[in-house]
């Protein structure tokens, strides 16, 4: 059975986000760690989280995806924008530990003229600094203590505007190769991005997934974006459009889905 969602706002918590999903039929969403643009996570509400996953549970609910700030960028070879990447990683990671057992999603990042493998370099020792082995989760429920999966953490793939790293699924792989607990990863493939990145998902999907297997292997696959795109096949642009409405159009989707 797939879980499929949308983004929601998490303005008014947990609880609110999992209600809205259940009123559009939807058993999974995405939701920003904290604003998109700024730095500040909101404080947590352990009872607004007990709340949501007491209904999570009584309704079938699926794995969650959160998303890292836009702002992010662990590749930056400015010292105090890398420091922000770290810290906000770190402050995520721990928030997550209190929705056990789901995602963390981020974008690469950009290299600004130091060269993909300096970027590759650089977002994978940004992860082996946050990234524990004693990462766990620890919850209540029905009044017994019970350990949970940790946080998987996912590379979203990029469609290669600018200095991206990520673009080619070798590139994810580099970074995944070099972090110490492999374990802890995945891959999030936004259809957007791939096809502007030059995997022609409209034509070739089986050859497109055949390859991302044998570089990354598909256990790697924890969660799809679903966005359709303003612009051309191979365009290296990142410009989303409603679904059916831009380059890849219904069918691409109604393949991908089935």
């Amino acid at each position: 059975m797939p879980y499929i969602g949308c983004h929601l706002s998490s303005a008014k918590g947990y609880e609110a986000m999992g209600r809205v999903a259940l009123s559009i039929g939807a058993n999974t969403f995405q939701f920003f760690t904290r604003n998109p643009r700024g730095s500040k996570a909101k404080t947590i509400d352990e009872q607004d989280i007990a709340r949501f996953l007491e209904l999570a549970r009584n309704n079938g609910f699926g794995t969650l995806l959160a998303h890292a700030p836009y702002t992010l960028n662990p590749c930056s070879a400015d010292p105090g924008v890398a420091r922000f990447a770290a810290q906000v990683l770190k402050e995520d990671l721990e928030l997550m530990e209190h929705l056990p057992g789901n995602l963390y999603n981020f974008h690469p990042g950009c290299h600004v003229g130091q060269g993909a493998e300096k970027g590759i370099e650089l977002v994978a020792n940004q992860l082996n600094g946050v990234l524990s082995p004693e990462q766990k989760t620890i919850v209540l429920l029905n009044s017994v203590l019970t350990e949970n999966q940790s946080t998987t953490v996912l590379l979203e793939n990029m469609s290669g505007k600018g200095s991206e790293v990520g673009r080619p699924f070798e590139e994810l792989a580099a970074i995944m190769e070099r972090v110490d607990l492999k374990g802890k990863l995945g891959v999030c493939l936004d259809t957007c991005h791939v096809y502007s990145a030059g995997y022609d998902i409209v034509n070739r999907l089986d050859s497109v997934l055949e390859h991302f297997d044998a570089v990354l292997g598909l256990e790697c696959l924890r969660a799809i974006h679903l966005n359709d795109s303003m612009t051309p096949f191979s365009s290296f642009k990142d410009r989303h459009e409603t679904i059916g409405k831009g380059s890849l159009g219904e069918q691409a989707f109604i393949n991908i889905i089935n």
